[in-house]
């Protein structure tokens, strides 16, 4: 009775509590991919801009993406805070083969065509879930 009531007050909270924006979906523990993004000219806005709106249109359109999120560095408040990069992106995936797929689709490969020429420095992080 005590794991029923515990699912049950589980699942209350994520629907009642959950992700309400609508190109966010469920955070899928199983594969994240989380990509730092150095652009050779930060103070750029035309480059910035143009960066964002093409990353924004890729994760609009990967059939493989779940949750997408896209981000810029805060002001660090702390020295482990590392906040050089100019965005950051977590993507996550119900496995390594959808991830590998998301590699290989055109809005990804039209991303880096249309952008890759603006960043000086890319490093990726991918984990499976434990």
């Amino acid at each position: 009775m005590k794991t029923l009531m515990t699912v049950f007050f589980l699942i209350f909270g994520i629907v009642a509590y959950g992700q309400k924006n609508d190109t966010m979906r469920d955070f899928d523990t199983n594969f994240a991919h989380t990509v730092y993004f150095w652009l050779q000219h930060p103070e750029s806005q035309a480059d910035r801009d143009a960066f964002e709106t093409s990353l924004q249109k890729f994760m609009d359109n990967s059939a493989y993406a779940k949750t997408k999120y896209i981000g810029r560095p805060p002001k660090a408040s702390r020295d482990v805070v590392d906040g050089s990069f100019t965005y950051s992106l977590i993507v996550t995936f119900e496995s390594a083969e959808a991830q590998q797929k998301y590699q290989d689709e055109a809005p990804h490969k039209l991303f880096i065509e249309e952008v890759g020429h603006l960043w000086s420095k890319v490093i990726v992080y991918d984990s499976k879930g434990i």
